[in-house]
């Protein structure tokens, strides 16, 4: 066979799934995939992640945090398929939304949200910032009077505020797990921004399963897609066919993490597995980082239960939660 055959075949073996005769739609590490092949793929993948670093007991209340994008819309997909599986009753599953009233983004992926939990029978409980009990306002409106006087960027102020609502609400929904749909690249991001801040007190309560322990007052947080790049939860959601918005949050660009995210892809780019390094490297040190904070805690060196907000009574490790602060904020500053 001549030079130009063999390349030719090269080319011709490159679109060809490595399980079947159909068209590629993506290659991995493990080989091609064509689209009905890599929905098996990736779905057994968080299957065995949930598996693997036992995530759901079988008594669980689950609750899954959801927006309408294609990260929590999978998410709740998967995890009440894997139920089903394990013949678990599914009913157990409700989905949570928060609505920061960010203009002409959050009221789209919430309809298609909302239709998303109707077709598959997901009970859903929308938590709004702008109720009084609440912050008050919507984010667009808050934000810019916070800002004046802490100088926090909207990422700051919104994700305190939805961390927040997510952990009130999944109380109040009796749930005793709380999903999210972090990926592996967003856990990458999260690694190296502690590393960045020699945060390691906060990067030993990340992992597939958050914190270091149960904690009274909080509901614990588990990652199903904690495996799973952006490209492959990207590509699953488009080849189901499902109505997602992909456009990010337009406040994100102004967040550190996105400074880390585009840092990580530039690598990732340049030297393909970074992101999984990073991850894989950080699940190795895991172990460790939390067996020092344990001990830290014993010996009297952090405080390992948290208090009773002044203000709200939720959980926290100030004497006010950062939540009521950044009201107390707003609340002064609006009349002005």
């Amino acid at each position: 066979m001549s030079k130009g055959n063999n390349h030719q075949g090269r080319q011709n073996s490159i679109s060809i799934c490595s399980k079947c005769e159909k068209k590629a739609v993506i290659e991995l590490q493990h080989g091609l995939y064509c689209g009905t092949h890599f929905i098996s793929y990736f779905e057994n993948k968080v299957f065995r992640t949930i598996q693997k670093f036992k995530l759901i007991d079988r008594n669980d209340k689950i609750c899954v945090a959801t927006s309408g994008g294609k990260d929590s819309l999978t998410v709740l997909y998967l995890v009440k398929k894997y139920l089903e599986r394990q013949n678990i009753n599914s009913a157990s599953i409700t989905a949570l939304a928060i609505d920061e009233g960010i203009a002409d983004y959050r009221d789209k992926t919430l309809l298609d949200l909302k239709k998303f939990c109707d077709d598959h029978d997901v009970e859903l409980t929308i938590a709004n910032f702008k109720d009084k009990e609440h912050l008050g306002a919507t984010l667009d409106i808050a934000y810019p009077k916070i800002n004046k006087v802490t100088g926090k960027k909207p990422c700051n102020v919104c994700g305190v505020w939805r961390r927040y609502l997510l952990n009130k609400y999944a109380k109040k929904l009796n749930a005793t797990k709380l999903v999210t749909g972090h990926n592996l690249d967003d856990e990458a991001q999260a690694i190296m921004m502690n590393i960045c801040k020699a945060n390691t007190k906060l990067a030993a309560k990340l992992g597939p399963m958050s914190g270091i322990s149960d904690q009274a007052g909080f509901v614990r947080r588990i990652k199903p897609l904690y495996l799973c790049s952006e490209k492959e939860t990207r590509l699953y959601t488009f080849l189901k066919k499902w109505k997602v918005e992909y456009t990010e949050c337009p406040n994100v660009v102004q967040s550190y993490r996105a400074e880390i995210r585009d840092s990580l892809n530039s690598l990732e780019s340049k030297y393909k597995g970074t992101k999984h390094g990073i991850v894989k490297s950080f699940l190795d040190m895991m172990p460790l980082l939390r067996e020092r904070e344990l001990a830290n805690i014993s010996k009297g060196k952090t405080n390992g239960s948290p208090k009773k907000c002044i203000t709200c009574s939720e959980p926290s490790n100030l004497m006010e939660c950062n939540a009521c602060k950044l009201k107390a904020i707003f609340e002064d500053q609006k009349n002005e």
